[in-house]
């Protein structure tokens, strides 16, 4: 049986469910008998059972057929199994009741409350583990989760949209379209991808934005944050409609992000006015930068993004990628100093 192989088969299993589990991890488990694969199962909804739970449940309907008992069958699962009670169960108690003997795991899961406590239980109750299986592939399947875990901390990206003199919009407010429909249907998709949005009070006013994730695929809309200090707010506007949204008038980055931590919250996408950019990026605490560039210009009335040439080299952010969506172009930075 080649268990590496399998493991690939169940991080793909569990990656068809990236918008759906989060702000859980995506995870996915294979039950197999010798060769032969018994069943599959995946985290699909966040709040709905996890990924061995489902591989269990959809066993059963083999007993007496493929297998006779869970004895004989190994799990495979991407993730530690978790150890506490949420909104199901703990999956290690499953396991444990099932009869599964022995269980396969890719990764440790970093969140504190599992932290091996899953592993050990197991082990404790007479089941054969193995450890680290495809590591580095869950990781990065997972990095907002992982990130959060490990650093305390959301993970933090910027998207703006600029002309190509880095212009952010016209100085007498007037509405304009900077970036290309493609690109403007590219940002719903990495909205999907977040856990929530971020944006200012003046942004709000200014835009009447809706800052929802428009997709045609079935996604957990991202949470909104609101920063500001206004108290006259329009909860009529459309960033309120049918939203999740969170409220903050400090106006300290660090103690903003700081009273976050202890949310379910693993990833926030800031999308604001050059005010509330430059001071996400000035604070340290952005980890990737994304631009939308137009080849349009914007010309002497438009203001702008940053207030010096080359800001984001500066500010310690570096080109990841680039390429073109029509005729703007896509740039992803990464924050390389830490």
């Amino acid at each position: 049986m080649n268990y590496a192989d399998l493991m690939k088969r169940a991080i793909s299993l569990a990656g068809i469910h990236k918008y759906t589990a989060k702000p859980n991890p995506v995870v996915g488990a294979i039950l197999v008998k010798d060769d032969l694969i018994i069943s599959e199962g995946a985290h699909e909804q966040y709040g709905m059972e996890h990924a061995e739970v489902n591989a269990i449940n959809n066993a059963k309907k083999y007993i007496g057929k493929t297998f006779q008992s869970f004895e004989e069958l190994t799990l495979l699962c991407t993730l530690e199994p978790c150890n506490h009670s949420g909104k199901t169960g703990p999956c290690s108690d499953a396991i444990i009741k099932s009869g599964i003997k022995k269980v396969i795991i890719g990764c440790k899961d970093p969140n504190p409350k599992v932290a091996g406590t899953g592993i050990i239980k197991l082990i404790d109750n007479d089941i054969e583990v193995e450890l680290g299986l495809h590591e580095e592939l869950i990781k990065e399947q997972n990095k907002f989760f992982f990130f959060k875990h490990e650093n305390n901390r959301p993970y933090i990206t910027v998207k703006i949209a600029s002309s190509s003199d880095g212009k952010s919009h016209n100085l007498d407010g007037s509405s304009t379209w900077i970036t290309c429909k493609e690109s403007r249907e590219d940002v719903q998709i990495v909205r999907a991808m977040h856990d929530s949005i971020l944006t200012g009070g003046n942004t709000l006013v200014d835009d009447n934005p809706r800052m929802n994730a428009r997709v045609k695929f079935a996604v957990n809309q991202p949470k909104k944050i609101l920063l500001t200090s206004k108290k006259d707010l329009d909860y009529k506007n459309n960033f309120f409609i049918n939203s999740d949204v969170i409220v903050i008038k400090e106006n300290n980055i660090k103690k903003i992000i700081k009273s976050l931590n202890k949310s379910d919250i693993c990833s926030i996408l800031v999308e604001a006015g050059p005010q509330l950019v430059n001071s996400f990026l000035l604070s340290g605490l952005v980890d990737e930068l994304i631009i939308y560039e137009s080849p349009n210009l914007l010309g002497p009335e438009g203001v702008n993004w940053f207030k010096e040439d080359n800001a984001v080299e500066k500010l310690g952010f570096k080109l990841e990628s680039s390429y073109k969506i029509e005729s703007d172009s896509k740039k992803i930075y990464k924050n390389v100093k830490r």
